[in-house]
């Protein structure tokens, strides 16, 4: 029997971080933020362990209602997740090749900087060094990481959003329709932050 084969294209990935299908970027961007507000109260093996119970869970129980639904009708529809189970579930050798020799370059790349800055290289670019981790050490005491991943997503994102609004790239998700609106609150707020920092 033929399988389908699941390929993921880098233009998915383009699409979600433009908007361009609002619904699958809504989804992405809940799902990730939802994880990583969990990831802050419980542990890793906790948030996986009830992901994995909750995917179970709703499986479970739409299996067991379909064979309880064909044993009543008497049909024989077979597997409810039969087309699923039918694709294959494969990442490409070119892409993981392609993205693992990038990695493997900037790793590298990071190795050899931190070489640099720790053994002294440049007395002045291993002092910004020091200064840069002096600071960091302030950030750390206010925010933990996870914080700062979950600032660093919604940021990132309501970003690419604003970006992609300019571009008119995704004309028809309701905040376009209310770009005038949030114009205005954005204005409003820009004129609050210049009068705070101009005090």
């Amino acid at each position: 029997r033929d399988r389908q084969r699941i390929i993921w294209r880098d233009t998915d990935m383009v699409d979600l971080l433009y908007w361009r299908d609002v619904k699958n970027t809504g989804v992405v961007f809940g799902a990730s933020l939802l994880l990583l507000l969990s990831l802050s109260v419980c542990s890793i093996i906790s948030v996986l362990s009830y992901v994995a119970l909750a995917l179970l869970s709703v499986t479970i129980t739409f299996r067991i209602y379909k064979g309880i639904l064909q044993a009543i009708q008497k049909s024989d529809e077979g597997h409810p997740f039969k087309q699923y189970l039918d694709q294959e579930v494969a990442l490409p050798a070119q892409l993981v090749h392609k993205y693992s020799d990038i990695a493997l370059g900037r790793i590298n790349a990071t190795m050899v900087e931190l070489r640099r800055l720790f053994l002294v290289e440049d007395l002045v670019d291993s002092l910004k060094f020091a200064v840069f981790m002096w600071i960091l050490t302030y950030v750390g005491a206010l925010f933990n990481g996870l914080t700062i991943l979950i600032l660093g997503k919604t940021y990132s994102t309501t970003w690419i959003l604003t970006m992609s609004f300019g571009k008119k790239m995704c004309p028809l998700s309701l905040l376009h329709l209310l770009q005038t609106q949030i114009d205005h609150y954005v204005a409003l707020i820009n004129n609050q932050v210049k009068d705070v920092v101009g005090k």
